[in-house]
């Protein structure tokens, strides 16, 4: 009894070592559970957040680059889920260059950082507040790769000159010719 419990444990242990996020997003502790849009709406500047999405655009600055990310939920591993469910955009800068071809639009990146007030921008004519988070670390994730899963039903019925038996030969002796 004690050998299965030892192994349950072991495999608990194992399958849940496969649900963590990257080390770069688990530093600093604990995030504060704050959703874009509280933020949007009231000043919770210094709270630390770990937020991810997609890119919109990427706007390189003399000292800091800032990228404006429509939010997502994020998944076990702190990756943003590949769905049409979005918490509103945020601004996420960071000091130093991102190259635009690179944190390209519509690619997924994580962010933690802490919160700072939101600033007003423009999404089309729109008037938007963008909650602006000082990030100390952007991770972007690797391209997901699209995955062709083919139905292919096995007939019960066998083509009628055509058995399952190799080369034609009937399992009670004999050939049979597929004309």
């Amino acid at each position: 009894m004690p050998r299965r419990r030892c192994l349950l444990v072991l495999f608990g242990v194992l399958l849940s070592s496969c649900m963590v996020p990257p080390p770069a997003l688990r530093q600093g502790g604990a995030f504060a559970d704050i959703a874009v849009a509280q933020a949007q709406q009231h000043d919770l500047s210094g709270q630390r957040v770990r937020w991810g999405g997609t890119i919109a655009k990427v706007t390189p600055r003399e000292k800091e680059t800032c990228l404006e990310i429509v939010s997502r939920p994020l998944d076990d591993q702190a990756r943003p889920e590949d769905s049409d469910e979005t918490f509103g955009r945020f601004l996420a800068c960071s000091s130093g260059f991102y190259d635009p071809d690179v944190y390209r639009r519509g690619r997924e990146v994580t962010v933690v950082g802490t919160l700072q007030p939101a600033v007003a921008g423009k999404i089309g004519e729109l008037t938007y507040y963008y909650p602006k988070v000082a990030a100390e670390t952007v991770y972007l994730w690797p391209k997901r790769r699209l995955r062709k899963y083919v139905y292919e039903p096995i007939d019960p019925f066998w083509y009628p000159y055509y058995g399952p038996w190799p080369y034609g030969v009937w399992p009670y002796g004999g050939w049979r010719y597929p004309w």
